[in-house]
C-alpha cells in the first residue's frame, strides 16, 4: 500500500521522463518520451502529456498527491513558466498550468533541473546529511543548485545556484546567455570537445568527437585532450570557489555526463580548487562525484516537491 506518492517529471532537451515516487525515493512507475527535436511548443507539450497520461493510467495514480517538475532552465517558479535554452519552442511556456489541468488540478511545484539535482543528492546522495552544499550538473550545459542551512534554496524564481553562468574569464568567449567567459562556455561537454578540436585533437576512426571521446584520449595520454579537461576543471574550480566564498558550502557535488570522465576531470579539479579556494573558511571544501545517476532528475523533482511543498 503506497500513500502520498509524488508524480515527478524531468524535462530536458533530449528526453521527458516521468515517475511515481514514494516517500522512500523508490520509483514505482516510469514513463519516458524523446523530446521532439526542434519541436514547436505544442509538440513538446504533447510528448509531456503522453508521459503524464501514462502515469495517470497506473493503478497507483489515485495515491498521487502532488506533482514535482524539474525542467531545463531558466524556469520561473512564480509564473509557472519555462524557457529552456535547448527547447527553442518553449519561451515563457505555461507548463505548470498545462500539467495541473492534465492531472485533475493537483498542486504542482516547479524547479530548475540543477535545483532538482541538488534536492536529489541532498535527500539520498553525496550531500546527504550536509547542511550546506553546492550540487552541479556538467553535461551539455552546466547547471547547479544549493542547499543552505539544511534546506533546498531554489531562490524566488527557482534558478538559484545556476553556476554555469558565473563569469570566470572576463575577456573570454561570448556565451549564448549574453555574458562572457561563463563556466558553461568552458566546462560543458560540447565546449570541452570544441576546445580540443580547435587545438588539434582528432577523433579516432569511429569519428566520435564527443567530450567522452576526448576523455578517453586524455586517459590514453593525449596532451591536447588532457589540456582541454584541465581548462574545464579550472573554470569549474573558479566557479565553485566563488560560490563557496559567497555562501560557505562544505561540499561541492559534481554530476552529469562530463563527470563520468572520472579522474580525468576530478584530479585537475581538486588541484585547481586548491589554488582558488584559499581563504580559511573555504579551504576544507570537499569535492565529490554525484551518486544519483540518471534518475537524479526524477528523484530530485519529487524531493523538491516534498521540501518546498511543505514550506
Amino acid at each position: 500500500m503506497h500513500t502520498d506518492l509524488v508524480a515527478a517529471l524531468d524535462i530536458g532537451g533530449t528526453k521527458i521522463a516521468g515517475a511515481l515516487v514514494d516517500s522512500g525515493g523508490e520509483l514505482l512507475v516510469r514513463a519516458q518520451r524523446p523530446t521532439p527535436p526542434g519541436g514547436d511548443g505544442e509538440q513538446v507539450m504533447s510528448a509531456l502529456y503522453e508521459v503524464v497520461d501514462e502515469l495517470t493510467e497506473s493503478p497507483l495514480w489515485p495515491d498521487a498527491r502532488t506533482v514535482g517538475i524539474g525542467s531545463a532552465g531558466p524556469v520561473d517558479a512564480k509564473a509557472g513558466t519555462v524557457s529552456p535554452v535547448n527547447i527553442p519552442g518553449w519561451r515563457e511556456y505555461p507548463v505548470v498550468r498545462g500539467v495541473r489541468e492534465r492531472t485533475g488540478g493537483l498542486p504542482v511545484t516547479l524547479v530548475g533541473d540543477g535545483v532538482a539535482m541538488a534536492a536529489a543528492e541532498h535527500w539520498q546522495g553525496a550531500a546527504r546529511g550536509r547542511t550546506d552544499a553546492l550540487c552541479m550538473v556538467v553535461s551539455t550545459g552546466v547547471g547547479g543548485g544549493l542547499v543552505l542551512g539544511g534546506e533546498l534554496h531554489p531562490g524566488p524564481s527557482g534558478n538559484a545556484g545556476h553556476i554555469g553562468h558565473i563569469s570566470v574569464d572576463l575577456d573570454g568567449d561570448s556565451c549564448p546567455c549574453g555574458g562572457r567567459g561563463c563556466v558553461e562556455r568552458i566546462a560543458s561537454g560540447p565546449n570541452i570537445a570544441r576546445r580540443a578540436l580547435d587545438r588539434g585533437w582528432r577523433p579516432g576512426p569511429d569519428g566520435d568527437a564527443s567530450a567522452a571521446a576526448v576523455a578517453a584520449a586524455a586517459r590514453a595520454g593525449d596532451p591536447v585532450a588532457a589540456a582541454s579537461f584541465e581548462r574545464a576543471a579550472r573554470a569549474l574550480a573558479a566557479g565553485i570557489a566563488a560560490t563557496a566564498t559567497l555562501v560557505e558550502v562544505e561540499i561541492a557535488v559534481v554530476g552529469g555526463g562530463v563527470a563520468k570522465a572520472g579522474e580525468v576531470l576530478f584530479a585537475p579539479l581538486r588541484r585547481a580548487l586548491g589554488e582558488y579556494a584559499t581563504l580559511s573558511f573555504v579551504k576544507g571544501l570537499e569535492i565529490a562525484p554525484a551518486q544519483m545517476g540518471t534518475d537524479a532528475g526524477l528523484i530530485g523533482a519529487a524531493a523538491a516537491c516534498r521540501d518546498l511543498g511543505e514550506r
